[in-house]
């Protein structure tokens, strides 16, 4: 006869598939901000998994993961944001941008008007107490890296901003990052807390179809193969400025242990750095 030990697990799984039945959110899932992506990701972000978003120079990989992690903050849950290219002033500018719908550039060189001024300042009552630790990576490699997460605490996410800020100028290029990629896994299984890894794709030659692929993440494989969530960015308005374009932006979802594979339609305001949810707005 089974141990209650042996049922309580199993009861827990039962009560979680209850809930998403019933339109509920998981209890453990972390969710994105983005409805169409959580509902096909089973209800969000989940524990243990690294998830992986790529995409092409300037696409705004960056902008969807401050997204993601201040949606997850102000969720309740706990956020550590690991960054190679941008400090905290910086990420601060961008997170006021995309909440308060403020152009960056006028941000940055103070020229915002009365209205745009009251946007920020209500913007940055919102965001008080939902801004995570933000951190910088440092050159020193992935066994450090992993050692920063650990001593950061209770995250239940974590982001990396970028997979190539990681390795130790190691020649072996696709080798470090490689090593890279299996230990956050590993982290991410350890911790039980999810990783999510931005990631810089391989030039894209040769091709009419610009979209991403599973081939353009490199890294020896190590994405495709250690990867629970592949996500990537498409927007069609860098490679052809046609109008009617602007702004239209594919996030396929390239790899998905536990559900579909098929893609998300957003928009992006560029000026303000923010991705919207095209089914749901």
């Amino acid at each position: 006869m089974p141990g209650r030990a042996d049922i309580s697990p199993l009861m827990l799984l039962l009560k979680r598939v209850d809930a998403i039945a019933d339109g509920d959110r998981p209890a453990d899932g972390v969710p994105t901000g983005f409805p169409t992506l959580d509902r096909l990701l089973g209800g969000g972000l989940r524990p243990g998994d690294l998830v992986v978003l790529g995409g092409d120079v300037g696409v705004g990989k960056s902008a969807l993961a401050i997204a993601i992690a201040l949606h997850a903050r102000q969720a309740g849950h706990q956020v550590a944001y690991f960054s190679g290219e941008m400090d905290t002033t910086r990420w601060l500018e961008r997170a006021l941008a995309i909440e308060g719908k403020v152009s960056m550039d006028l941000i940055r060189r103070g020229k915002v008007n009365d209205d745009e001024r009251s946007a920020l300042g209500a913007a940055a009552l919102r965001l008080r107490d939902a801004i995570p630790r933000i951190s910088l990576i440092t050159p020193e490699g992935a066994a450090t890296l992993a050692d920063a997460i650990r001593q950061d605490g209770d995250a239940g996410l974590v982001v990396v901003d970028s997979l190539q800020c990681i390795p130790a100028g190691d020649p072996q290029r696709d080798d470090a990052l490689a090593y890279a990629v299996r230990v956050l896994k590993s982290l991410a299984v350890e911790r039980e807390t999810i990783v999510l890894l931005m990631a810089h794709l391989s030039p894209i030659t040769g091709r009419i179809d610009m979209r991403p692929v599973l081939d353009d993440f490199g890294a020896a494989g190590a994405v495709k193969q250690h990867a629970d969530v592949i996500l990537a960015l498409y927007r069609e308005e860098l490679y052809d400025r046609a109008p009617g374009r602007e702004g239209a932006t594919e996030l396929a979802i390239l790899k998905n242990r536990e559900g579909p594979m098929t893609y998300v339609d957003l928009f992006f305001y560029k000026q303000w750095l923010r991705f919207e949810d095209m089914v749901e707005t």
